[in-house]
């Protein structure tokens, strides 16, 4: 079982503090990174992978200090970025046998596993110039999964996947979580309220929540209210403006997170991921200053 420990990461620009000690543990298991853009997730995933540095705190696997254990660590590591890149004019074997030769892997029918693994093997000698946006994101979740990695990071994995390739994407990293620490990082909350198992809420390079999923939802119970109003009371941009709105219908009615009931006719209504982002980190909006830093 891997062991990920993360302690006091700690990462400035100037004046301006991305992640303000961070620290968590993970094992086996998949993980849900999430907040706004901006929040520091980008940042903190670079450095677990060692392409930023941190200015404080220290990373460990399996209790070997990242900077003790030099290659080691990086082998022991699986990145996707959130906007892949291949030679358009390699096809996707070409892609995996590069990344093999690349990674040091040594058993010749990897890359025809991981892609059969991905859906990708009957498009195995198609150029990756001509694969859909789906496609190109399986293909790197096989390329990220060459060295068989105990720890697995993916940044924004589904950002403009169709439905059908985002329910495709789930159905792999459900899987890949079984036997291995998978990190996602993302603002997508349906992402990882389908895949992860706990859920770390990040604000401003801090952490606000870090706890399962469905005891994440119960923290705010008795907070989310379904209120249908009654003829001409359907005033939106009153609501809207008066409470936090996280779903509006017109056959249902509105779902607001409050505190108390926001009419006397309101219904309080189990609570969802969607509701958890909004009570815990819209109050905290920043000011896009480090949507910037983290490009």
């Amino acid at each position: 079982m891997a062991q990920l420990e993360i302690n006091g990461i700690s990462k400035s620009y100037g004046k301006k503090t991305v992640l303000d000690s961070f620290s968590a543990k993970m094992s086996d298991g998949v993980y849900g990174l999430l907040g706004p853009n901006g929040a520091g997730k980008t940042t903190l995933i670079n450095i677990i992978a060692g392409i930023l540095s941190a200015d404080c705190g220290n990373i460990s696997i399996n209790g070997v200090d990242k900077a003790k254990s030099g290659k080691a660590y990086y082998n022991s590591i699986g990145f996707m970025p959130q906007y892949p890149k291949f030679y358009p004019n390699y096809t996707a074997a070409e892609i995996m046998e590069y990344m093999a030769a690349l990674k040091g892997v040594e058993n010749k029918e990897r890359g025809n596993e991981l892609l059969n693994f991905v859906n990708l093997y009957d498009s195995r000698d198609k150029k990756v110039g001509a694969f859909s946006g789906g496609m190109r994101q399986r293909l790197a979740i096989a390329a990220a999964m060459s060295n068989d990695p105990e720890i697995l990071i993916l940044d924004e994995p589904t950002a403009g996947l169709d439905p059908i390739e985002r329910i495709r994407f789930r159905n792999i990293i459900s899987q890949l979580g079984t036997d291995r620490i998978i990190l996602i990082a993302t603002h997508i909350v349906s992402d990882v309220e389908y895949m992860a198992e706990r859920i770390i809420l990040l604000n401003e390079g801090k952490i606000i929540k870090d706890m399962p999923c469905d005891e994440l939802c119960k923290s705010i119970e008795g907070k989310v209210w379904q209120y249908s109003p009654q003829g001409g009371d359907f005033d939106l941009p009153r609501y809207i403006k008066k409470h936090k709105v996280s779903e509006i219908s017109h056959m249902l009615g509105m779902r607001i997170i409050s505190d108390g009931p926001p009419a006397e006719n309101a219904v309080s209504v189990t609570p969802k991921l969607d509701d958890v982002f909004l009570y815990y980190l819209d109050s905290m909006k920043t000011d896009g200053a480090e949507k910037d830093v983290e490009q």
